[in-house]
């Protein structure tokens, strides 16, 4: 837009919210990034390991608690892309060690549909959500309540029709 003169460099540089966007989106990135390399994910999901396969938890209850454990997480990170970089691979390692490898594929996908559902859970989720929460339409209160329920409903519909439509396909 630059190059064509829709727009010039003083338009680009007056908008101060899109900049502050993606100063603050690196360095939330940059902090997922950090967590990885200090440790404190792998430090995670060993712990969260070790406590699963203590507890004697079948492999379903094993998959149910880290999905909805992956999903729910979200609320203590300011980004989906955060989250996702900062948590998916522990989540899936810990998966692939605890889950008879016949039903790895449809928990990977349950993860994957979870990182697409968390994104109703708050209003800070995706790039978008502020911009609607900022129209006033709901208040904090009920926007997380209808994230959190409307999260739960859908990862039910994934598992039982996708569950199902998976065996149809003999996947499953």
């Amino acid at each position: 837009m630059i190059i064509t003169g829709t727009i010039d460099w003083d338009d680009v540089l007056s908008e101060k919210s899109a900049w502050d966007t993606l100063i603050w989106f690196g360095a939330l990135v940059m902090l997922a990034e950090q967590l990885n390399k200090l440790g404190v994910i792998t430090w995670f999901a060993s712990d969260m390991r070790d406590a699963i396969e203590a507890s004697g938890m079948g492999w379903l209850t094993t998959a149910t608690v880290l999905v909805l454990a992956f999903v729910f997480s979200h609320y203590l990170f300011a980004s989906t892309t955060a989250h996702i970089s900062a948590m998916m691979l522990a989540f899936l390692t810990v998966g692939v060690h605890l889950i008879p490898p016949p039903y790895v594929p449809p928990f990977m996908l349950m993860m994957t549909a979870g990182s697409a559902i968390m994104m109703t859970l708050t209003h800070y989720a995706t790039g978008t959500s502020p911009i609607i929460f900022g129209s006033g339409y709901v208040t904090l209160g009920q926007w997380w309540r209808a994230g959190a329920v409307m999260c739960v409903f859908e990862l039910i519909v994934f598992a039982v029709v996708g569950g199902f439509w998976w065996k149809v396909l003999g996947f499953w």
